[in-house]
């Protein structure tokens, strides 16, 4: 029998041991970076379709030092397309900057990863439900990011505590948010209030409706501009285009960016008013939705009358409300950019309103029931173009406003053969004579 020779043990090289936390960390980092990924393949897709169709003032007016910035605006005004639009811009401009200073490898990439200085994210994405918007800044701040474009915030728990936290805690990043008319952002919200920049985001002025229409590039004036020289302002942009053959489409759908879209505007502007009764009133001030009709049935009453004075009584009785809620109803209204109050020098809310108009002159036209007279439009547009950056009040004096306590004015839809004995806002003028301003020159103060 053949003698079997003993088997030798194979030689094992010896192996370093692993070190889990390493490992661990290279799983976190691998993780990390495929939630970025996935939010940037969002991000890249949305800002390649964004479109704005001219530039809006505001973009140039922000002051982009600032660490949280809130852009404020109805809904229906481009708030989302205006923070991709700032996205792709802030991101350019990175670009530029690092190829002028010849930036290093080392500055473009971060954790093995091209660094991607922005991202837009909205609060719309199921990621929120089990991660906080903490979690993400930390992230996106450790591969690189500085600017963070945040879109439907007020669905988000706790926001304005964690947007506090993150201001304190990342010195580098800048948040820029979305907020709806109706959100607590200054004086009503101790947690950013001091932090905070707001700029408001309005529908299109007349000014960025003409120039998306005919191609030009008309600038902005002051009021004193428009008060002291409107004769010269107006000649000169009457030998370019007649604003009064664009005016009136104007007052019809022009405030809406949706009019550029091809679809019912009509349609788009009543899915706009119910989202704003619907999310911007009932959701966010947390009124029970049984409400709903009670503030739909206000907002119609509303719209019937306005401009007109405030029954409260009449009111109160119509929809079966006492006379305080009613007059809370009214300023959600107000608040959530349905509607706009005309109050007296020094006078506030819950004091009753001298009169309520619509909040701009496309809702003014939504009520099929009644064909509103032109100078409802006009009065409408007036308070609509001025009050957004000037304090407008009524008076006691003849005249129908008071605009920064300073300037009394009227609005007429003729102008008289006289000239008047203050300025006078004349709807059917097209070139400014004496105190007679052409009333779409307004439209050019943003």
């Amino acid at each position: 029998m053949e003698k079997l020779e003993p088997i030798n043990n194979p030689v094992v090289e010896s192996v370093e041991p692993v070190n889990p936390v390493v490992d661990e960390r290279e799983l976190l980092r691998l993780q990390q970076a495929a939630m970025l990924d996935a939010f940037f393949r969002i991000h890249d897709f949305l800002v390649d379709h964004a479109s704005m169709p001219i530039r809006r003032l505001l973009m140039d007016e922000i002051n982009w030092d600032d660490r949280l910035i809130a852009i404020k605006g109805g809904r229906g005004v481009g708030k989302t397309d205006f923070l991709l639009v700032c996205a792709k811009e802030k991101e350019t401009e990175w670009k530029e900057q690092m190829e002028k200073e010849h930036a290093s490898k080392r500055q473009l990439i971060k954790y093995g990863r091209p660094v991607r200085p922005c991202l837009y994210v909205s609060f719309n994405d199921f990621y929120f439900t089990e991660h906080t918007l903490l979690d993400l800044a930390a992230v996106f701040t450790k591969f690189g990011g500085r600017y963070l474009f945040l879109d439907q915030l007020f669905k988000y728990p706790n926001w304005s505590r964690e947007l506090k936290r993150i201001h304190s805690k990342y010195k580098d990043l800048h948040v820029v948010f979305c907020a709806t008319p109706v959100m607590p952002i200054d004086e009503e919200n101790t947690d950013i209030k001091d932090i905070v920049k707001t700029y408001n985001l309005r529908g299109f002025s007349f000014r960025e409706y003409l120039n998306r229409q005919t191609g030009l590039r008309f600038r902005s004036y002051t009021l004193e501009d428009i008060i002291q020289h409107h004769a010269s302002i107006s000649r000169e942009i009457c030998e370019r285009v007649h604003p009064l053959n664009y005016f009136k489409s104007y007052l019809d759908h022009g405030y809406y960016p949706s009019y550029l879209e091809s679809k019912s505007f009509e349609a788009e502007l009543l899915k706009v008013m119910n989202g704003q009764l619907e999310v911007d009133v009932l959701m966010i001030k947390q009124i029970d939705v049984a409400c709903l009709h009670k503030l739909r049935k206000l907002l119609y009453i509303l719209m019937q009358e306005a401009p007109s004075a405030l029954n409260i009584s009449s009111i109160s009785e119509e929809i079966g409300l006492s006379r305080a809620t009613t007059m809370n109803y009214v300023k959600y209204l107000k608040d959530s950019r349905l509607i706009n109050l005309l109050y007296p020098e020094n006078k506030s809310f819950p004091m009753k309103p001298t009169r309520v108009y619509m909040h701009n002159t496309n809702l003014a036209q939504m009520i099929f029931t009644r064909e509103i007279a032109p100078m409802d439009l006009y009065e409408t547009y007036f308070y609509m173009a001025v009050h957004g950056a000037h304090k407008v009040n009524a008076t006691e004096r003849n005249a129908m406003f008071i605009v920064d306590s300073q300037y009394y004015f009227d609005v007429k839809e003729k102008a008289s053969m006289r000239d008047t004995i203050r300025p006078t806002a004349v709807g059917e003028l097209e070139t400014g004579r004496g105190n007679q301003i052409p009333l779409w020159l307004l439209g050019f103060l943003y």
